[in-house]
């Protein structure tokens, strides 16, 4: 999880460490809290597996006179971010991992995107279901918060399932072969009148087919009067 959120913002530009936990605490802030004592030994792995390099500033020029380290994503480091965006399985649709997946989701193939998204829906709908069902068996025996409690667990999951749904159908409105680009509202609407204009041209063929000659002589370009005219 760490890995792939110090992979992503170096792949932004090079940063020191100070630097580097600030925008992880700003990207992430609503989902984890990142302290020196995991980001630093994340960052050696890192450096070790070749997808970091570790470079001293020179302490010429600074206060104190105190050097500072700047990370750096090297080739095999955006190879290694470039596989763990392409991830879509079930571990990317847990608590744990699903906010830190989204929050880079603007450099996630589109298709990775929905299935995640999906996936979480899934993974939701499943626990709702739960949840519903155990309060179906136990709320006589539980206490009024306790049952508030869980009655709010329950609707926390359902206002995130319309989230999801509502994410997932602008993600395929946007797919290619769609109307890319284009909200989902403008899909709906644009659908909706199709349809109305489809059901009038039928109407309309089928009043001309009934009135004969002398509704339909008026040539291609006239105007089929309704049947109520």
């Amino acid at each position: 999880m760490l890995e792939l959120a110090v992979l992503a913002l170096l792949s932004e530009s090079p940063m020191h460490g100070y630097e580097l936990r600030k925008r992880l605490s700003a990207v992430l802030g609503s989902f984890h809290r990142f302290s020196y004592g995991s980001l630093y030994p994340c960052l050696r792995r890192l450096q070790a597996s070749g997808y970091v390099t570790a470079d001293d500033v020179g302490a010429a020029g600074r206060l104190g006179g105190r050097s500072r380290v700047v990370y750096t994503l090297t080739g095999e480091g955006k190879e290694k971010l470039a596989e763990l965006l392409g991830e879509g399985g079930p571990s990317s649709w847990e608590d744990e991992m699903f906010g830190v997946r989204f929050a880079f989701f603007s450099k996630t193939d589109a298709a990775v995107r929905l299935r995640i998204l999906e996936g979480r829906r899934g993974r939701l709908e499943e626990r709702g279901e739960k949840v519903r069902s155990a309060l179906s068996r136990t709320q006589k025996r539980l206490d009024s918060y306790t049952l508030e409690l869980q009655k709010h667990g329950l609707e926390s999951v359902e206002r995130e399932v319309r989230w999801l749904s509502e994410l997932i159908e602008t993600e395929r409105a946007q797919a290619p072969g769609s109307t890319r680009g284009v909200s989902t509202r403008e899909v709906l609407s644009t659908s909706s009148t199709e349809l109305s204009t489809g059901s009038s041209t039928a109407d309309a063929g089928r009043d001309e087919a009934v009135g004969g000659p002398e509704h339909g002589n008026e040539g291609s370009g006239g105007a089929v009067p309704s049947p109520d005219s």
